[in-house]
Parts: structure tokens; C-alpha cells; sequence
């Protein structure tokens, strides 16, 4: 079970850590992304937040599948 649990820990690490980031360079190019003189719309902010939320899951998934390893 441990295995498992770890090998699921580690495959959602590396799916985040492989699509949001091209997700977030779709969502920079955007139109509703900046506003008429250049600045950052909510848009754009909240979907970075969120992007940023997930990759920093993506650390604390890749941690602990890491530690369950070597405690397997």
C-alpha cells in the first residue's frame, strides 16, 4: 500500500509540475489577462495564485512520496 501511495504521490508531483506551467504561459497571452494600458487584470492574478497553490503542491506531494521511500 505504501508503494502505491507513494507512486500516486509522485505521478500528481510531476503532472503539476509539467501542466501548469504551460497552462499559465496560455493564460499570460491571454486578452482578458491585461487590461488597455498593460496591467494585470484579476484575471490573470487569480490564475497565477492558483497556479501557484497547485506547484506548491506539487512540492509537498514530491516531498512525501520522496520520504515515503525511503521509509518503504
Amino acid at each position: 500500500m505504501t508503494i502505491l501511495l507513494t507512486a500516486l504521490l509522485l505521478a500528481n508531483a510531476v503532472f503539476n509540475t509539467l501542466v501548469w506551467p504551460a497552462f499559465y504561459r496560455r493564460v499570460a497571452q491571454d486578452p482578458r489577462a491585461r487590461d488597455e494600458t498593460g496591467r494585470r487584470t484579476r484575471f490573470l492574478t487569480v490564475h497565477a495564485v492558483l497556479i501557484g497553490i497547485a506547484l506548491l503542491l506539487a512540492v509537498a506531494s514530491a516531498a512525501t512520496g520522496i520520504a515515503a521511500l525511503t521509509r518503504a
